[in-house]
């Protein structure tokens, strides 16, 4: 009889021989091995010479072993994340046999120079959070494929970083640098990058012609240094023309950059020391859409009317935390949010906002409003208005002429003693009202002051003086906040005209234990929250079979 050769003989399994595989790793493929976050020590014997990924991360291994590498020439990613590898514990020539290494990580280790060489195949290159000091010119140089290289949270002074770091490598389209100590912007960086982040070190100076030859970088972090007015001049920024993204906030400048690039479109200056906008400093960035200005010392004279005209697409302009007495004149007419809290604001004229018809967003809140001030005709341009914040004002009635399309009012923190229809009348869209922290009580709301307010659905009247929860609701209402107030009885009928309630905030007032009325949350089907904590004492709430009983501090 002749034998089949496809038919397994006696004793022999018709399964492929198991792979090799190191003790407790796991290897999914021929090509990966996977030996993550096993406290190993040691580095694994028995990797296969087929390895194309090996995952070493999360472990305690202190040294690479210069035999267990070389002979994985075929490796592609190396992963040695957060593990205890010094540079004695990492030979010289550890790396130099993976020919075709494209990926290494070694971040959060315990490296205090960087590998004196890498392979020249590698895509990216990952030394993060160690304490590199030093760096040589073929860790990262003669890498023509290298496109990502992130050394930040180490301790790189400027000495440690060679001229010719990255000659040869002319595809690095990240670097990251930030959280080191360098001084000054390195010189000889790649032409080609596109990204680039030295924030969070000691740069008060960018050299003259340092970024002279970026023409490709997109992004550039310079936030948290001590870049001064004298480290800058006007050919710093002028030649990179893809530029669209800097952040200069949190350092020392008193005056905006000079040069600025035409396509910049998001400019970071809060947190400096600028006491006034230069309108021939922003002049040629016409493309400038976010523009943040906080934190700054922009005064009475600060931001001189018009100086921001010549920005016709800026979107969004960020002034908060200033001393500006007046909102700017002459704004850019498509300015779509305008936030200024913390600054002096005292008035608003009828006039003050006729420039910036597009607004959606504006933001006025602790400022020095008084009811005073603010001219019953100050928001009558505003037709796109949405989000008007007012909170931390000195207010004492509800703003007139409020634009129908508003869709969040905050009016929280100020001395507000009454609200009558007439003050909200129109307002068919408004989403969400606070009301929080004033003055208000239920016989200071005129009836029919909700009745316009068809499309409510969070109030928050939480911090007033209300003794019963007000009558009249609006039927949409879906989120109440009542607390901090002197409420000590909830009647039955309380909430007969918000089917839709969902959350109710009613802690730290004067109830007691049965002062909620068993009928109060019948037909209250969505109500899910009912917060009574704080209350003299622990007050029963029975919610009705068709609404679901979620835990609550304080709710039965």
């Amino acid at each position: 009889m002749e034998e089949d050769p496809a038919f397994p003989h006696l004793g022999e399994s018709s399964q492929p021989p198991p792979r090799a595989c190191p003790w407790r790793c796991s290897c999914p493929h021929a090509d990966t091995v996977d030996c993550a976050g096993l406290d190993l020590r040691v580095f694994p014997d028995n990797i296969t010479r087929e390895a194309r990924y090996l995952s070493l991360q999360n472990n305690q291994l202190q040294e690479l072993p210069y035999n267990g590498l070389s002979r994985l020439a075929s490796l592609r990613t190396l992963n040695l994340h957060n593990n205890l590898i010094s540079s004695e514990g990492l030979p010289d020539e550890a790396f130099e046999s993976l020919s075709q290494l494209e990926h290494i990580y070694l971040a959060h280790n315990k490296l205090s120079v960087a590998p004196q060489f890498l392979p020249r195949t590698l895509l990216v290159a990952d030394l993060a959070a160690n304490q590199v000091m030093e760096i040589f010119p073929l860790t990262f140089g003669e890498k023509p494929a290298l496109r990502s290289v992130y050394l930040h949270d180490n301790q790189l002074h400027n000495a440690g970083l060679p001229p010719d770091a990255f000659h040869g490598s002319g595809a690095v389209a990240t670097l990251s640098l930030s959280d080191n100590r360098l001084s000054y912007l390195p010189p000889s960086l790649p032409a080609s990058l596109e990204r680039l982040h030295l924030q969070n070190n000691l740069i008060s100076k960018v050299p003259r012609g340092a970024l002279s030859h970026q023409t490709h970088l997109r992004e550039l972090y310079l936030q948290h240094n001590q870049l001064t007015d004298s480290g800058l001049d006007a050919t710093t920024f002028s030649r990179l023309r893809s530029l669209e993204y800097l952040d200069l906030s949190h350092n020392q400048l008193a005056a905006v950059p000079a040069g600025l690039p035409r396509r910049l479109a998001v400019l970071h200056l809060g947190r400096n020391r600028i006491g006034q906008v230069e309108a021939a400093r922003l002049r040629g960035a016409r493309a400038l859409r976010y523009l943040l200005l906080q934190h700054n010392q922009l005064g009475h004279s600060g931001l001189p009317a018009g100086a921001l005209r010549p920005l016709r697409r800026l979107h969004t302009l960020h002034l908060y935390g200033n001393a500006l007495e007046r909102v700017p004149a002459l704004l850019p007419r498509r300015l779509r949010a305008l936030v200024m809290p913390h600054n002096r604001v005292a008035t608003l004229g009828a006039r003050d906002l006729t420039a910036t018809p597009k607004l959606a967003e504006l933001n006025l809140a602790y400022n020095q409003l008084a009811s005073a001030g603010l001219h019953r005709r100050a928001f009558r341009r505003l037709r796109s208005l949405k989000r008007l914040d007012l909170a931390g004002n000195q207010l004492r009635r509800v703003p007139a002429g409020l634009p129908a399309g508003l869709r969040a009012l905050h009016l929280q923190h100020n001395q507000l003693r009454a609200l009558e229809p007439e003050q909200l009348a129109g307002l068919c869209e408004l989403r969400e009202l606070s009301l929080a922290h004033n003055l208000l009580r239920v016989g200071d709301i005129g009836p029919g002051t909700w009745h316009e307010l068809q499309a409510l659905q969070v109030l928050d009247l939480s911090h007033n003086a209300l003794s019963f929860v007000p009558p009249d609701l609006p039927e949409a209402l879906e989120e109440l906040h009542l607390q901090g107030n002197r409420i000590g009885h909830v009647g039955a009928e309380a909430f007969l005209g918000t089917p839709r309630l969902r959350a109710l905030f009613l802690r730290a007032n004067r109830l007691h234990m049965t002062s909620i009325a068993a009928e109060a949350f019948l037909g209250l089907a969505h109500l899910r929250v009912v917060d009574t904590a704080d209350n003299p004492e622990q007050v029963l709430v029975r919610l009705p079979p068709a609404a679901l009983r979620t835990p609550n501090a304080g709710a039965s």
